[in-house]
């Protein structure tokens, strides 16, 4: 058996196709005629654009509009005036088309790569489809093809690009097998969307795995079975029939309420990072939104996004959603992230260094711009302000000093915002939790970041291997802390939301409901399985599993009862 990550829910029985890596070497060429180099290079991006515009095409057929705009990003990113820009300067400074491509994508790769952040991180793939992309078309190497995959075909992979997934027939393909990616990668994403099981980053997975040979893919528990044995194979099959029908019924759940077994009714949002994904919230059947990510509008471009520009986002957002609440996180971006135009330093230890509201707090005027368009855009709808990274209350009364001064900034010049606009805290931080009672009496509402939290209370880095063992939200010292957050918020009179992955596991979901968690904040695809988890419920029983696992005191003690509770 081999592990990974299961990115796409499901179980897939089939023979292994294996797709070859392509190598892109070469030998970077003197530049004697920079024009037919220009010339070269934007006959490449037209030629990548057509070819996406295919892929998207064929994409929109099988899975719909939504999954279609991944690909179409890819155009926008390679047409964009910065990194085109930048890509036709070292042309012109005399290197060869692709020596400038790599370079450019390059830094676009390693801006993403070092937020941490996992939604941000995926777009760093992107930019490697279309760095790939781009070195095949000028390097004259045509792209590999999966469309004339047999039926019954489980795809393995080192890895999985958006453009790869485009020439995917899901009657054909029944699983994949890559040795990279994660869950919020944009192939994860398109997997889940053609309802193909996938197992991700599973480590020596092409060297493992022999083309023709018959495996199981259990997209659901990240798990490759090879050489099953027939009784083997009936025990899937059977499970995979279990899951296709609870599948069908998840639909019995749409435009229902979200309330647990007992009664007590909870509100279910939906994460986001563009107002686009607002439709996809509203088709999940999100309640609102319960994170906004406002840091894309700051990147893929050369200049900050004036308050016009964050108006609009803002109130697309809102409008798209109807009235239902939006919160909405002021920029959680620093020395973590390098944003060419923001200038900001290299730092030894940028998770613990100027980021998020220390940096806002800093850049005044950047951060007033900001809360200005967020409300104005509050006319608009339910719209909510959030903080990101407090650890201090002084940190969170200077950012509501900063919404009054916007506040009068806008009655000076007519303009209609929400005069109670509510200002609350994302608790990320073991310093909030432990303060939580203090920030409770100033802010009006809690969001728990559980990813985050889970870092800096565990002080593990969830991207580094050797201390990966501690990363999980199940560590007792973990739960202590996101019960203390929920119950100086419930002492205090304010909802507290959830927006970490935690919120959507259903391990976690009688420790939120006992505790007294108010909002759940998830992925659109997680709205219904979550919906259903809750239902499954009483407070009673919930508080019971709670008891006994604030009892136990390792994480595998937790997790192994948490198992038998479901």
């Amino acid at each position: 058996m081999l592990k990974g990550i299961g990115a796409s829910e499901g179980i897939g029985i089939g023979r292994v196709m294996m797709v070859a890596e392509q190598s892109l070497d070469y030998v970077p060429k003197d530049v004697t005629d920079v024009d037919a180099e220009l010339e070269r290079f934007r006959n490449a991006v037209d030629e990548f654009c057509n070819n996406t515009t295919e892929q998207a095409d064929a994409i929109r057929k099988s899975t719909g509009d939504k999954e279609a705009e991944i690909l179409l990003g890819h155009i926008t990113m390679i047409r964009d005036p910065f990194m085109n820009g930048e890509i036709e300067n070292l042309i012109k400074a005399e290197q060869c088309a692709e020596k400038a491509v790599e370079q450019i994508c390059q830094m676009f790769i390693d801006m993403f790569s070092a937020t941490g952040d996992e939604v941000t991180m995926q777009r760093a793939t992107d930019v490697k489809d279309i760095r790939d992309g781009m070195l095949a078309i000028l390097l004259g190497i045509h792209e590999v093809k999966i469309s004339d995959a047999p039926a019954g075909t489980v795809l393995v992979v080192k890895e999985l690009t958006p453009s790869m997934t485009a020439g995917i027939n899901k009657e054909n393909i029944v699983g994949i097998v890559t040795e990279t990616g994660s869950q919020t990668s944009h192939s994860a994403i398109l997997a889940r969307a053609l309802e193909i099981p996938a197992v991700l980053s599973v480590s020596g997975a092409v060297t493992s795995l022999s083309s023709g040979e018959q495996i199981i893919v259990d997209g659901s528990e990240g798990e490759v079975i090879t050489a099953p044995a027939e009784d083997v194979i009936a025990e899937y099959t059977a499970k995979r029939d279990s899951f296709l029908r609870d599948k069908r019924e998840l639909e019995n759940y749409r435009g229902q309420k979200t309330v647990s077994a007992s009664g007590e009714e909870y509100e279910l949002f939906c994460n986001i990072g563009t107002p686009k994904d607002a439709t996809k919230a509203m088709a999940a059947d999100g309640e609102g939104v319960g994170l906004f990510r406002t840091e894309f509008l700051f990147m893929d471009r050369n200049v900050l996004p004036t308050e016009d520009e964050q108006f609009e986002a803002y109130k697309q957002a809102s409008l798209i959603m109807k009235g239902a609440p939006v919160i909405i996180r002021t920029l959680d971006i620093g020395g973590d992230k390098e944003i060419p135009y923001l200038g900001l330093e290299k730092e030894e230890n940028p998770f613990m260094g100027f980021r998020a509201i220390r940096y806002c707090l800093k850049n005044r005027d950047m951060f007033k711009s900001q809360l200005k368009a967020i409300l104005r855009a509050s006319a608009f709808g339910d719209i909510r302000i959030m903080f990101p990274l407090i650890t201090t209350v002084d940190e969170l009364r200077d950012g509501k000093a900063l919404v009054e001064e916007a506040k009068s900034d806008l009655r000076v010049s007519g303009i209609a915002f929400d005069e109670n606009i509510k200002v609350g805290v994302m608790t990320e931080t073991a310093s909030s939790g432990v303060i939580a009672d203090m920030l409770a009496e100033e802010a009006d509402f809690f969001s728990i970041g559980t990813n985050d939290l889970t870092g800096y209370t565990m002080a593990a880095d969830r991207g580094n291997g050797d201390v990966a063992y501690l990363y999980s939200p199940f560590q007792p010292s973990v739960i202590r802390m996101i019960k203390r957050i929920i119950t100086c918020a419930s002492e205090a009179g304010i909802p507290v939301g959830m927006c970490g992955e935690a919120a959507a596991n259903p391990m976690m979901i009688p420790l939120l409901i006992s505790f007294g968690l108010t909002e759940f904040s998830v992925s659109a695809p997680s709205v219904l399985k979550v919906r259903k988890n809750i239902a499954k419920w009483t407070k009673s029983e919930a508080d019971a599993v709670a008891a006994k696992v604030l009892e136990m005191k390792t994480e595998a003690e937790v997790v192994a009862y948490l198992k038998t509770a479901l």
